[in-house]
C-alpha cells in the first residue's frame, strides 16, 4: 500500500508541530517527490517550502535554501503571488542563516512587495520586521527604522505596542 502525498504532508506537519524537524523534513521531501510523480508541481513546490522551514529549524541552512530553489518560479507561473511571496520569504530566512545578508535583504524585499500586492499586510509586516532586524544587525539604523515603520504601518491587526508605534509615527515634530 502506498501512502498518498496528502497523508505524507499531514505526517510532516504533525512531526513539525512536535518539533521533530528532521523527521518532518524527510516526510516533506517524500511528499514533494510523490506530488512530482503525480505532475502536481504546485503542491510539490509547497512541500519543498515546508521542507525548507523544517531544515532551517534543524539547523541545516544550506539544505533549506536549496529546497526552495525554483519554487518561486513555479508559483509565479501559476499566478499564485501569495505562495511566491512565501517562497521568497523562506529563501530569505535561509540566506540570512547562511550570513548572505545582501541576498537575504533582496529576497525579503521581493517577498514584502508581493505580500503587499495581494493585500497580506500581516505577512508583509513579518517580512519587513525580519528585514529590519537584519539591517539593525548590520548597523544600518536608519534603514532599519524605515523598514520597521513600514512593518508597523502594514499590520492589519496591530498589537498594543504596534498601535503605540503607529501613534508615535503620526506625531508631527
Amino acid at each position: 500500500m502506498t501512502i498518498e502525498p496528502q497523508q505524507l504532508a499531514e505526517q510532516g506537519k504533525k512531526a513539525f508541530a512536535a518539533k521533530k524537524f528532521d523527521q518532518a523534513a524527510t516526510t516533506f521531501m517524500e511528499a514533494a517527490t510523490a506530488y512530482e510523480g503525480l505532475d502536481d508541481l504546485l503542491n510539490a513546490a509547497e512541500m519543498k517550502n515546508n521542507l525548507s522551514v523544517a531544515l532551517l529549524q534543524a539547523g541545516k541552512a544550506e539544505e533549506a535554501y536549496k529546497a526552495t530553489a525554483g519554487t518561486e518560479e513555479v508559483f509565479a507561473r501559476a499566478g499564485d503571488l501569495k505562495r511566491q511571496a512565501m517562497a521568497f520569504g523562506n529563501q530569505a530566512a535561509a540566506l540570512e542563516a547562511l550570513k548572505k545578508v545582501d541576498e537575504a535583504l533582496e529576497a525579503y524585499e521581493r517577498s514584502a512587495a508581493l505580500f503587499a500586492e495581494v493585500g497580506e499586510g500581516d505577512m508583509r509586516s513579518m517580512v519587513l520586521q525580519s528585514a529590519a532586524a537584519l539591517k539593525l544587525k548590520r548597523g544600518k539604523m536608519m534603514d532599519s527604522a524605515l523598514s520597521m515603520i513600514g512593518s508597523v504601518e502594514s499590520t492589519q491587526k496591530p498589537n498594543l505596542i504596534q498601535r503605540f508605534l503607529k501613534f508615535l509615527l503620526r506625531i508631527k515634530p
